[in-house]
């Protein structure tokens, strides 16, 4: 009877230690490693809001073991479209310009695009509305973000305007800044913590070397995402659960007031 009972013991043992062992899914996910504040790297690590948020609610998925990988924007898209790697973040809601990304997770923080523009362009002429009050202008943008508006864009295929894109925000201020672009779209908190970056370190000169800059408008607000692979043809079988665990946890998130403690916490100490 003992030895049924050990016998007995041992295999619900082996059981448990099996199915502990098997529960937890290995899952790469990507983010942008040139968006300062929110998503960038230091020495190949995550750094930034996203990655901070990430990190948190990942710890909260017990099912599964993330790792958060740092890569270029245009890298990672290419990456999400062949069905290669499960998700990215943090793409804006983009279903029809990016048909193989989907679905989307809940939104996980707002961001506020702006037009950045050389005080002398917004002397010339009054420039109130968008895009229209913008023809004839070279618009800087980072590669692989869709900023704008379509207006925007049927704007720049009838040649009325220019986009000229550049590897990062870094990048389109120095150009802007010597006159090789107009102005610049991009996130608010994005584009002014890259120019106080440059400012401190004495790469920007403004009113002397590099031109005055002035918030020409909001263009409009934007929700980032991790946004998923619909290319992989049922090779990450973990999906379905995986995106529902992690909808409910950003949402616990934002309602018990974490993301924003983790947005504030992040920019009060910058790396």
């Amino acid at each position: 009877m003992k030895k049924s009972l050990c016998i007995a013991l041992l295999v619900l043992s082996c059981l448990s230690a099996w199915r502990t062992g098997t529960a937890e899914t290995n899952v790469i996910v990507y983010c942008d490693d040139n968006y300062p504040p929110y998503s960038y790297a230091i020495n190949g690590q995550p750094r930034g809001i996203y990655p901070a948020i990430l990190t948190q609610a990942f710890a909260r998925m017990e099912d599964y073991r993330v790792t958060i990988l740092p890569i270029p924007w245009k890298r990672g898209l290419h990456d999400i479209e062949n069905g290669t790697v499960f998700a990215i973040c943090p793409p804006y809601f983009r279903p029809q310009e990016r048909p193989f990304m989907w679905p989307y997770s809940v939104p996980i923080l707002q961001e506020k695009v702006v037009l950045l523009c050389r005080e002398d362009i917004m002397k010339d002429a009054p420039r109130r509305i968008w895009p229209d009050d913008f023809h004839g202008l070279t618009i800087g943008s980072n590669d692989g973000f869709i900023l704008g508006g379509k207006t925007f864009f049927e704007e720049v295929r009838k040649n009325n305007i220019r986009i000229d894109e550049a590897r990062s925000n870094r990048v389109n201020i120095l150009k802007l800044g010597i006159r090789r672009t107009d102005c610049y779209i991009n996130d608010r908190l994005a584009i002014l913590w890259e120019l106080n970056k440059l400012k401190q370190e004495g790469l920007y000169h403004e009113g002397t070397r590099h031109a005055r800059l002035r918030e020409a408008l909001v263009i409009n607000t934007e929700w980032g995402h991790l946004g998923y692979t619909n290319r992989d043809f049922g090779r990450f079988h973990f999906k379905e659960d995986f995106i529902a665990t992690f909808n409910a946890v950003i949402t616990a998130m934002q309602k018990n007031g974490d993301i924003e403690r983790i947005m504030e916490q992040t920019i009060a100490a910058p790396e």
